[in-house]
């Protein structure tokens, strides 16, 4: 979901939505999500899973004092995490701080604001057919008034951990530092989707690990913010590398 804006003459690309189309979702399943039953059971039953994955495996986190100070002195972060990284993040959020997801408006993304809602995970939607300058509007409006908010920056179509400018020019304009999160386990599937979705199994051994903070200056040039963007992918990177390891997985790589 590319967004331009206006900004000291500069053109600002704000963050990319969560989507679901990059899992590989078969015709047969599509034509089943045409029903608003099923897609509302299929959401419950997600949610269902992944908390008996979660509790029925052994976590560590990693890295977990950074977002803890952030929570203790009510500061808000953006959150960022891999779109292949999804289905477990629900659990990072320990804290009863309120967080906004950017979802698309796309009925596969819906899919996943409902399954992220049962955890009591808000979401904001946009589109670049509709929706983004009101999507930027909203993140904005959250993290001013003190509350989270989390984006993929290479979903909803990739490239694969390649993270896009829009959420180094969201915390330029918020002010407000970036927080990258991600995990791994020991027991997975890679499915065969643009972004390697990582799909975890229950009785896993895993591991959610979190980055430093990264910071953009609100006077950042177009140097400044390649620079982010690097910092941005290359720890993400770096975290989900080792995250693997530590699971005894081989890492995921990037898109070239």
């Amino acid at each position: 979901m590319p967004i331009f804006m206006p900004c000291n003459s500069a053109r600002l690309r704000l963050p990319l939505p969560v989507d679901a189309q990059g899992m590989g979702t078969s015709p047969t399943l599509k034509r089943a999500l045409q029903s608003g039953r099923m897609r509302a059971l299929l959401c419950w039953v997600g949610a269902w899973f992944i908390r008996l994955v979660w509790h029925s495996g052994r976590w560590t986190v990693r890295g977990g004092d950074g977002p803890e100070r952030f929570w203790r002195d009510g500061k808000p972060f953006i959150l960022c995490f891999w779109h292949g990284r999804l289905l477990m993040m629900p659990y990072c959020w320990t804290s009863k701080a309120p967080i906004n997801m950017l979802i698309s408006h796309h009925r596969d993304g819906q899919i996943i604001a409902r399954t992220v809602g049962h955890f009591g995970i808000a979401t904001l939607g946009g589109s670049t057919s509709h929706g983004g300058s009101a999507a930027l509007r909203d993140m904005l409006k959250a993290l001013k008034a003190g509350e989270y908010v989390g984006v993929t920056p290479d979903g909803p179509h990739g490239p694969r951990m390649r993270a896009s400018a829009g959420i180094v020019n969201l915390a330029k304009l918020a002010g407000i530092p970036i927080l990258p999160a991600t995990f791994s386990a020991s027991r997975r599937r890679l499915l065969g989707s643009w972004d390697r979705f990582v799909l975890v199994w229950p009785f896993t051994r895993g591991v959610i690990a979190w980055g430093e903070p990264i910071s953009v200056a609100r006077d950042a040039d177009d140097g400044a913010l390649e620079e982010a963007r690097l910092k941005v992918e290359n720890s993400l990177n770096t975290l989900s590398r080792e995250a693997d390891l530590l699971c005894g997985q081989a890492p995921v790589e990037p898109e070239p």
